[in-house]
């Protein structure tokens, strides 16, 4: 059969199934289903119709307006003390009772900005009050563009007051705070050494106010807070030199606390009483005693003492430490076991301490003596107040400015004590009674027993140069991560380790061989000089590299302002050198009556080569000034722009007494005069 046929064959045979006769049938268009809802959907479309026209045939009514009357539903407010009463009249001094500072009358933003720099561990404790469980909690803290200085943020690092009365006030808000969570112990913890004697006397006067404002004045004649346990605040005295001294137990008494700090006064030694019957030895030994202060370690101490009160057979009680000093610790090398340990027992320390010398170690505290009968003029007394750094982030270079270079501010407390504060959650408060921006402060105007700080900066400005307050281990791989870090912080241990020099300006010619020799004792100076800043400009210009790496504002300009201050002192000795050089080659005085040599700055430089470094480190400061506007770090680049990086020689006359007289005999010795007497003068007790 052929393929046609059988094709024939297959269209007429009879399908197999049902289902594949189906598919051979023709598709109807409109089958019954789908008529039925055609006609539904016409029925729907005319219903529509006749009821849009009965609306539109609806006669048109007038509009109504509804009136509300408003009716008053706020609450009378309650009156506010009077101490928080405000006044229509202008007051000449602004801040809390005028000792807050400017920054008390700024305003605080409500809105949420940066997180917490300290996670919250929460107090899960036994019985036994002996095991710990801490738990990561990510708060949001109140953080705005003008951020208020009232407003405490836990972990934030320093704030600047004016008095220890101001820190105080502030830290009232922090217990009420407390106390709103669970009972609290604040331990009251005070250096006992006689410069902060004034200071106790005033933040005592201060105590019975704060404490009525806590009503634990009320609550202790509460019978509802008999038991220990029940009572919602507790304190306890505690005073410290070399070792701490345990003054009361934790008491609601306040005539018991009063006693407690009065009692500080009573342990104190009259220096100058003491010292008439001890012999030297005995005399350093006291000394050594009452100017040692171990902060840390007795930090550590109250902390373990008063690590009970956090269980719950003493009511789970938060465990606040509050201290009082003017230094900055002796004993700094156990700051990572006591930050460990604080942290470990949730404990907030806070400190009401002294601010930090701006890149250095060392502050002098004005010193006058108590008694009038002897010499009232000030002496200036070197006490350990910085730096504010783990490790020094700032040259201590000068050249040729005759006296130390001035100390200003640091924007911030000393190392240790703050990073204490910091990782605690706790807030460090840099306490001076002259502290005032904008202007300079005088060695006349600073108060007693007070460190003498030439400039304060605004808290606003300093807040994005905080220091790095991470143990020694992080900051060393911090640093060890840049180059430009890490010549940072070589070259400053090379200028503190060795000061610079003054140098010799002026070079009076009695005749040529007194004049030659002069000149060679300068360029001898300038020679062990020269080797020092040169090596200074070595390390930093071997970080230059990784300068464009550093992000953080702090470590950008400590870096600029050394490599521009390094550069410019290696101009200024360089340049000596040759211009003292031209002298000793022979030089005439343009006028017959001079006989003396004067070197003073210029614009002038002995050399091209000196010329291009002079341009780099000029770079380096304006960018200083330029771009960190407000700190230490832009004023000391402005100081070191002040001063011509060159030099050029003047002339000038100075009175030489010849060394014979005309009879070829030495002249007769003037007779001594001797000094106006005076009352006499004692040397300053330790502070």
């Amino acid at each position: 059969m052929s393929t046609v046929e059988q094709l024939a064959d297959a269209a007429v045979a009879e399908p197999e199934t049902e289902a594949e006769a189906e598919i051979g049938r023709p598709v109807a268009l409109v089958d019954g289903e789908s008529a039925a809802w055609a006609v539904s959907l016409v029925v729907h479309l005319a219903m529509f119709g006749v009821l849009a026209a009965v609306t539109l045939s609806l006669p048109k009514s007038d509009s109504v307006d509804v009136a509300l009357e408003p009716f008053d539903v706020t609450q009378p407010e309650p009156l506010l003390p009077k101490e928080f009463v405000s006044s229509d009249v202008a007051q000449k001094e602004i801040g809390a009772m005028a000792v807050g500072g400017t920054g008390e009358a700024l305003s605080g933003a409500p809105e949420l900005g940066e997180e917490s720099h300290v996670a919250v561990e929460a107090d899960l404790l036994a019985d036994a009050g002996d095991r710990l469980a801490s738990v990561n909690v990510s708060l949001e803290i109140p953080k705005g563009p003008e951020f208020s200085e009232s407003m405490l943020v836990q972990g934030a690092g320093s704030v600047g007051t004016t008095g220890a009365e101001g820190a105080i006030d502030r830290l009232t808000h922090e217990i009420l705070a407390s106390l709103d969570q669970r009972p609290t112990l604040v331990v009251w913890l005070f250096d006992q050494s006689g410069s902060l004697k004034a200071e106790r006397a005033n933040v005592l006067k201060r105590f019975h106010k704060i404490y009525e404002e806590l009503g634990v004045i009320e609550a202790a004649d509460n019978p509802a807070f008999r038991r220990h346990k029940d009572k919602p605040l507790l304190t306890a005295v505690v005073g410290f030199e070399d070792v701490p001294h345990l003054l009361t137990e934790p008491t609601d008494k306040f005539s018991d606390i009063e006693a407690g700090v009065k009692a500080i006064e009573k342990d104190e030694v009259d220096w100058y009483k003491a010292i008439e019957k001890l012999n030297d030895q005995q005399r350093d030994e006291l000394r050594r005693r009452l100017s040692t202060e171990n902060v840390f370690h007795a930090v550590g101490m109250v902390a373990e003492k008063f690590r009970p009160y956090r269980s719950a057979s003493q009511g789970k009680r938060r465990v606040m430490i509050v201290v009082f000093t003017d230094e900055a610790g002796d004993d700094v090398n156990v700051i990572d076991e006591t930050v460990d340990l604080c942290r470990k027992l949730a404990m907030p320390v806070y400190v009401v301490g002294r601010p930090a010398p701006f890149g250095r170690q060392t502050a002098y505290v004005k010193s006058v003596d108590p008694d009038p009968r002897y010499d009232q003029r000030p002496q200036w007394v070197p006490v350990t107040l910085g730096p504010e750094s783990l490790m020094p982030e700032a040259l201590k270079l000068r050249f040729a400015n005759g006296d130390e270079e001035e100390v200003i501010d640091s924007g911030f407390g000393p190392y240790g004590l703050t990073r204490l504060c910091y990782e605690t959650g706790g807030v460090y408060f840099a306490v001076h009674p002259n502290r005032v921006v904008g202007r300079r402060v005088t060695g006349a105007e600073t108060n007693n027993l007070s460190a003498h700080f030439t400039e304060f900066f605004d808290g606003e400005a300093m807040r994005p140069y905080q220091p790095d307050y991470i143990s020694a281990q992080e900051y060393m791989k911090l640093v060890e991560s840049n180059r430009a870090r890490r010549a940072l912080v070589q070259a400053a241990q090379l200028s503190w380790t060795s000061p610079m020099q003054d140098v010799r300006l002026r070079f009076p010619k009695r005749d040529e061989a007194e004049l030659a020799q002069s000149l060679s004792l300068a360029q001898r100076t300038a020679a062990l000089l020269q080797p020092k800043v040169d090596a200074i400009c070595q390390v930093l210009l071997a970080g230059e590299e990784d300068r464009p790496g550093l992000k953080e504002p702090r470590w950008k300009a400590g870096y600029d302002l050394a490599l521009g201050r390094a550069l410019a002192v290696k101009v200024r000795t360089d340049g000596y050198n040759v211009m003292l050089a031209a002298v000793k080659q022979g030089m005439p005085f343009k006028k017959e009556k001079n006989n003396t040599w004067i070197l003073k700055p210029d614009d002038h430089f002995s050399s091209s080569a000196l010329e291009k470094i002079a341009q780099k480190a000029k770079k380096y400061l304006n960018g200083v000034v330029t771009d960190h506007p407000g700190t230490p770090w832009a004023m000391e680049a402005k100081r070191e722009l002040e001063t011509p990086l060159g030099w050029r020689w003047d002339e000038g006359f100075t009175p030489i007494q010849p060394r014979q007289n005309g009879n070829g005999k030495a002249r007769p010795p003037r007779p001594k005069t001797e000094p106006p007497k005076g009352p006499p003068r004692r040397d300053p007790p330790p502070l």
